[in-house]
C-alpha cells in the first residue's frame, strides 16, 4: 500500500468538490459538513473495493455519466432555508447526498484500480487514512472561508455560484463519463 498514491489520487477526486466544500460550510455546521462528507468517502471507498469489479464488468462508464442529473437537479432545487424546522433532509444527509451526485462516478472509476488486490487489512488501513484525509480537508477548507474576503464573497454570490457549480460539475459528468459521445453516436 503506497500513502502517496492513497493522497494524490484522494486529492484529484475530490479537487473539484474542494470548492464545493466552502458553500456547504456556509450553509451548515462545521461538523455536519465533516461527517456528510467523510461519510461519502467511505461510501464511495467501500464500494469500489466490494463491487467496483463488478460495476466495471456488467456497467459501461458511460452510463455511470446519469449521475450528473444529480448535481443539476440540486441547482434547480430550491432550498427553502426560511423553514427552518420543516426541513425534510439533515445537513448531514445534503452533504452526503452531494458529495455522491458530484463525485460517485469519479471515485468509482479512480479508487477501483487504486484498491484492486488489496487485502481486507489493507483495506481498512486505507479507510482510516482517507478518512482522517477528509477531516483535515475539511477543516482546512473551514478556515479559509472563514476568512473575511472569503465570507464576504459567498455570502454575497455564493447561492448563485453554487449552482452554477452544480450545473458545470453535472455537464461535466456527462462528457467526462463518455454519456454525451455514446449518446452523439446513437444519431
Amino acid at each position: 500500500m503506497n500513502f502517496w498514491i492513497l493522497g494524490l489520487t484522494f486529492i484529484s477526486v475530490n479537487l473539484d468538490f474542494f470548492f464545493m466544500l466552502i458553500f456547504l460550510l456556509k450553509k451548515y455546521q462545521l461538523r455536519q459538513v465533516m461527517f456528510g462528507y467523510l461519510l461519502g468517502n467511505l461510501v464511495l471507498l467501500s464500494a469500489s473495493y466490494f463491487i467496483g469489479q463488478a460495476l466495471a464488468t456488467f456497467l459501461p462508464e458511460w452510463l455511470l455519466g446519469i449521475l450528473g442529473i444529480l448535481p443539476i437537479y440540486l441547482a434547480f432545487h430550491d432550498d427553502d432555508d426560511d423553514d427552518g424546522d420543516k426541513q425534510v433532509h439533515s445537513p448531514v444527509l445534503n452533504v452526503f447526498v452531494t458529495y455522491l451526485s458530484v463525485c460517485a462516478g469519479c471515485n468509482l472509476a479512480i479508487f477501483l484500480p487504486v484498491l484492486v488486490g488489496q487485502t481486507f487489512n489493507s483495506f481498512l488501513i486505507t479507510l482510516v487514512f482517507i478518512g482522517a484525509l477528509s477531516l483535515l480537508a475539511v477543516w482546512l477548507i473551514h478556515l479559509l472561508a472563514d476568512l473575511p474576503a472569503v465570507s464576504t464573497f459567498i455570502e454575497a454570490h455564493g447561492d448563485k455560484l453554487m449552482k452554477i457549480c452544480y450545473i458545470v460539475i453535472g455537464f461535466y459528468v456527462f462528457w467526462d463519463s463518455g454519456l454525451i459521445h455514446h449518446i452523439l453516436q446513437l444519431f
